[in-house]
């Protein structure tokens, strides 16, 4: 299995034109983060969690030439904006593009691409084959996904397992008996929004202890806030087997 992180940052606390803050000024490319979003190759299937408004961008660069499937991990918009973007792949592969989601979420993707929803199409237009999916296992091409389900403030998100690699995102609480779906994973990539506190996201401190209970080999966080800081300094404050993920970055399993 091959996990690229396309994304690793967050729509809190984008940097802006002219801001003179630490992280927007770096010249390290670590400190470049476009919204959270993965690619997952595994056996010959290729996955992407979460298409944000960064999603064509993060496909061209790591140049992506197939995928099987889209899975969202919740509605909020820096998830789901970039779905139009999906009519290449449609284009390239001449099917329509598998969309796993709970409920929730593909109606609100129904109303916000309601174009593509519509009795009567406009030629072109993104086509989506929806699997609407619960918190139960199922399978995407032979593959087993376990999805796991944590709070962001009220809202449930699913955060998913394959094999020996847990991906979660947007994460405040997460219930004992799912926890108990993440243990044994050799990743785990999980939220770390920045060091203060936060209503809806694991602060750095939150995440350091969630991920010294799991006790994966290796974690990763991501959905990173640039009031997090500088990622070579953030670094250095991490236990041994916790690293920042950056944009970019490739972990093997």
């Amino acid at each position: 299995m091959k996990v690229t992180i396309l994304g690793s940052g967050t729509s809190q606390g984008v940097p802006v034109i002219g801001c003179d803050c630490p992280v927007c000024t770096s010249l390290d490319y670590r400190d470049n983060r476009l919204r959270t979003s993965i690619h997952i190759r595994v056996d010959q299937n290729s996955f992407i969690i979460d298409s944000g408004p960064d999603f064509r961008q993060q496909v061209l660069g790591s140049r992506i030439q197939t995928l099987d499937a889209l899975l969202f991990t919740h509605e909020h918009k820096d998830h789901t904006a970039g779905m139009d973007d999906i009519r290449a792949f449609n284009f390239k592969q001449q099917k329509d593009m598998p969309v796993y989601a709970r409920a929730q979420v593909l109606e609100q993707l129904k109303r916000e691409y309601a174009y593509v929803f519509a009795e009567k199409k406009y030629p072109g237009i993104p086509q989506v084959e929806t699997h609407e999916i619960t918190n139960q296992p199922f399978h995407i091409g032979g593959i087993d996904i376990i999805p796991i389900e944590v709070i962001h403030h009220q809202l449930p998100v699913f955060g998913f397992r394959i094999q020996d690699f847990t991906y979660i995102t947007d994460a405040k609480t997460i219930a004992k008996e799912e926890q108990e779906k993440i243990r044994g994973s050799k990743v785990l990539i999980i939220n770390a929004l920045q060091k203060q506190s936060h209503l809806s996201h694991f602060t750095l401190h939150e995440a350091i202890n969630f991920a010294q209970e799991i006790g994966a080999e290796q974690t990763y966080f991501t959905h990173i806030s640039h009031r997090m800081g500088k990622h070579a300094s953030v670094s250095q404050e991490l236990p041994e087997g916790i690293y920042l993920a950056h944009d970019g970055l490739e972990i093997h399993l």
